[in-house]
């Protein structure tokens, strides 16, 4: 099976566990993209411990989830964000979360993968992969 969107499978496979109420998920395939997106989902509190499982093709990611995600999904295209547009942000990347305080929105920068609090934090861009709430 060829995926396409790796992230966005990730996203998708995430969403649809919490929806069922499944303790765990396991996301195929794994890479280091999507396990940096877990970890930062991880540090913000949303899901639980990441485990990477090697079944000798692409490997597998389980991840405990603990009920707190209302609703994550991928954000395409991956719009570049600079660090005003992470401070304030600009109204085609607002629409993803609820409201200013709520949620976050996982962004791929230079200094790694970070929500858009850290980014701002650091004072760096980079690219929007996703959101989370």
């Amino acid at each position: 099976m060829v995926v396409f969107n790796p992230v966005a499978n990730a996203f998708t496979s995430l969403y649809n566990n919490e929806a069922r109420r499944n303790r765990e998920a396991v996301i195929s395939p794994a890479s280091k993209l999507i396990i940096n997106v877990l970890r930062t989902m991880q540090k913000e509190g949303y899901i639980g411990e990441v485990e990477q499982v090697d079944d000798g093709r692409w490997g597998k990611i389980v991840v405990q989830l603990q009920g707190r995600i209302n609703k994550c999904g991928p954000i395409t295209p991956r719009y570049p964000l600079t660090y005003r547009d992470t401070i304030n942000l600009p109204n085609y990347i607002r629409k993803y979360l609820p409201s200013k305080e709520i949620g976050i929105i996982v962004i791929s920068t230079p200094k790694g993968v970070m929500s858009h609090k850290e980014a701002a934090r650091v004072r760096t861009g980079g690219i929007a992969l996703g959101y989370v709430y």
